[in-house]
């Protein structure tokens, strides 16, 4: 429709599902998300995982949070009409300006680009908090606008750290970080916005493919990269089928609950939506990571076995303990399958001392805690 007013949606709305603005929406995170893991790639093969790490994270707080920004209002109040698209597709083009700024962010501490991808994506998601605003009334008009003051406040603060000293930006940095994830918290201690559990649930799904996607095409391409170059068949196989065994995994075990009946209000749902930049962040590490290992197979990284190995088994152990302390424990039953993903996620770590063949045992435990959960799932209760 050419234009309608944006009202909240139903929280009990039947078959509510992802649109197709909202899956172009995620497609376009694939390119930030690449440039990420490239940059950390780099970093650990060159012997400098700690700042590798730090960098990561702070460049992919900016993806996850840009993504999250979107879902959430969009899961309370997608309309689809044309100024709707319009103002998603202008956060769009945020996005992949932000995307092109990442290496500047990573490698230089530059982040005047990414925050104009940012400024750009701002400016659309005000608008439509705004337009929110506008038809509601009483707490969720407050709301709306509090979350529309936060969004301007929070970027003038993100606009003012470019000006400050190179030594102070990463601590700032952290600063901004807790101011952002607050607005969401201050936002809705009057009134809730009406998301949809299931909605989002799936729209968190969705995410976690294409990270995991991210992760396949990343090994496929180091993998066929090093066979082009070095042809080390029997050097490349193990880590090409661990890997693979460890994003299978990875997917069938994060998709094993029906998540949405445990988000019945913010309570549950804002501590569950902020973990998941853990879950992303591991999920696409994995894949920078068996980059790392295949380099190091074919004498192109200079860093030790270990150091090669913990690329890959570190991100896995984290994915695994997230996944069990958001997802599965709420709905396990007994110690047996309670412990079941965090002894896993030992193990993963204890495939870090394994020598050239880490990441296919890694790949092998996981690939065993689908099949004991599985078991143990399908055991009559007492």
């Amino acid at each position: 429709m050419a234009y309608i007013p944006m009202t909240a949606r139903s929280r009990d709305e039947h078959h509510r599902a992802a649109t197709p603005l909202e899956l172009f929406f995620d497609l376009c995170f694939v390119v930030a998300i690449a440039q990420a893991g490239a940059r950390l790639v780099h970093a650990l093969a060159e012997g400098h995982p700690g700042a590798g790490v730090v960098g990561y994270f702070f460049v992919f707080f900016g993806v996850w949070w840009a993504w999250m920004n979107f879902t959430w209002f969009a899961s309370a109040y997608d309309c689809d009409d044309v100024p709707y698209r319009i103002a998603t597709l202008v956060q769009i083009a945020g996005v992949l300006v932000y995307a092109a700024g990442v290496s500047r962010a990573f490698d230089e501490n530059d982040w005047t680009v990414a925050v104009i991808g940012y400024l750009i994506m701002r400016v659309a998601l005000t608008a439509q908090w705004l337009r929110a605003a506008a038809g509601e009334s009483g707490a969720a008009r407050t709301a709306a606008l509090t979350y529309a003051a936060g969004l301007v406040v929070c970027q003038a603060a993100w606009v003012a750290l470019l000006f400050a000293p190179d030594g102070w930006k990463r601590w700032l940095f952290l600063v901004l970080v807790a101011m952002e994830l607050l607005v969401p918290v201050i936002a809705e201690r009057g009134h809730q916005t009406p998301w949809h559990a299931h909605h989002i649930v799936e729209r968190y799904g969705l995410f976690t493919i294409i990270v995991l996607g991210e992760t396949i095409a990343a090994s496929t391409v180091a993998v066929k990269s090093a066979l082009d170059e070095h042809e080390a068949l029997d050097q490349l196989l193990p880590i090409a089928g661990g890997g693979l065994l460890i994003v299978f995994a990875a997917w069938w075990i994060y998709f094993a609950v029906p998540m949405h009946e445990y988000l019945t209000s913010n309570r549950q749902a804002i501590p569950w939506g902020y973990g998941h930049l853990l879950v992303f962040a591991s999920g696409a590490a994995i894949g920078a990571g068996i980059e790392v290992a295949v380099e190091h197979a074919v004498g192109k990284a200079h860093v030790s076995q270990i150091a090669a190995n913990a690329a890959v088994t570190v991100p896995t152990a984290i994915f695994l303990m997230m996944v069990w302390f958001l997802h599965s424990r709420h709905f396990k039953r007994g110690p047996a399958q309670q412990l079941t993903l965090p002894v896993s996620a030992l193990a993963v770590l204890a495939c870090t001392w394994a020598g050239a063949y880490a990441v296919l045992y890694a790949g092998l435990v996981a690939a065993a805690t689908v099949a004991v959960g599985l078991t143990l799932a399908a055991r009559p209760p007492r």
